[in-house]
């Protein structure tokens, strides 16, 4: 890495660091380069603040790593990780890097899980494209009760979950396994509280814009496949509807734009017998208000499905 020059303080490299950032076009670069501090250094953003204000020198690589941040390498690559509901993932080339907004998805998961062990004494999770592991270690550490399955088809993906699984308390209660989402799991079919899935969605003709996603997040996480890019998403309520016992709950991201498009495929899902699979079909918003997630229950032999234009 490129030394820090001689008798640069880390006053001024933060705020040097901050001004190429912003200039390249980075959402956060205050943000950011105080976290490139701190992971040399390692300190919080707050001490990094600190710090600065008493004159400490600025780290050797810190140049450096702003100029590949400049470059628009994600800044968890860079670092190595990606906070996600209080615990922090292993990340890099290989794999999708998880969101904000997929905090939501999960919390509909922790929810529906809390509610299965409130009945049962337990709950049974199966956490589709699993990528990095987020979602489902989620679950496992924010339910007791619950027993996770993530599944990855990706080999570089599913590496970066095992390595999370076995670096954190919560994989002790999370299994792995390498499969295809629409068929894996057969020992499981009619037995799952819970299916939860951030599966790739977006169309092939929709180049993401940030370079951050276009350039570096693994095309496998990203696509959908299909003209529509829910190819996969169609598979995933198909292996919903034959995971989940009657009731359960299935939890899906998507794109904001395709919420009718999801509401429909999940109300299309029907059994052998041609009767609907799912009942109570709804869309739920992340964070910031914005549609992102399809929630929908697993429906008796006689239901029918409840497709809801408005939020639950």
């Amino acid at each position: 890495m490129t030394p820090a020059r001689p008798g640069t303080s880390l006053d001024v490299a933060l705020r040097e660091g901050a001004g190429r950032l912003a200039a390249a076009g980075v959402g956060s670069p205050h943000a950011d380069v105080e976290l490139l501090a701190g992971h040399l250094l390692g300190l919080g953003r707050g001490e990094v603040r600190a710090a600065a204000v008493l004159g400490r020198p600025a780290p050797d690589g810190l140049e450096e790593l702003v100029r590949r941040r400049a470059d628009r390498v994600p800044l968890q690559h860079l670092t190595g990780t990606a906070p996600f509901r209080g615990l922090e993932l292993a990340v890099g080339p290989g794999v999708f890097v998880p969101r904000p907004e997929t905090e939501a998805v999960a919390q509909v998961a922790v929810d529906a899980a809390h509610a299965a062990v409130a009945a049962r004494g337990a709950a049974v999770v199966v956490d589709l494209c699993t990528g990095s592991g987020a979602i489902a270690l989620a679950v496992a550490h924010e339910v007791a009760g619950a027993r996770v399955h993530a599944v990855e088809l990706d080999a570089r993906a599913e590496a970066w979950a095992r390595r999370n699984l076995d670096s954190l308390p919560a994989g002790a209660r999370v299994t792995l396994v390498r499969g295809d989402a629409r068929t894996a799991l057969p020992e499981l079919a009619g037995t799952v509280d819970v299916v939860v899935s951030n599966p790739p969605y977006i169309p092939p003709d929709a180049v993401p814009v940030d370079p951050e996603v276009r350039d570096h997040d693994p095309e496998v996480a990203l696509y959908g496949l299909g003209p529509d890019g829910l190819l996969v998403p169609r598979g995933v309520a198909a292996a919903a509807a034959r995971l989940l016992r009657v009731g359960g709950v299935l939890v899906m991201e998507h794109a904001e734009v395709q919420a009718p498009a999801v509401r429909r495929l999940v109300a299309e899902v029907v059994r052998d017998d041609g009767t609907p699979a799912f009942t109570d079909v709804a869309t739920r918003t992340d964070l910031t208000g914005r549609d992102r997630m399809v929630v929908a229950r697993r429906a008796a032999p006689s239901g029918s499905p409840v497709v809801k234009d408005s939020r639950p």
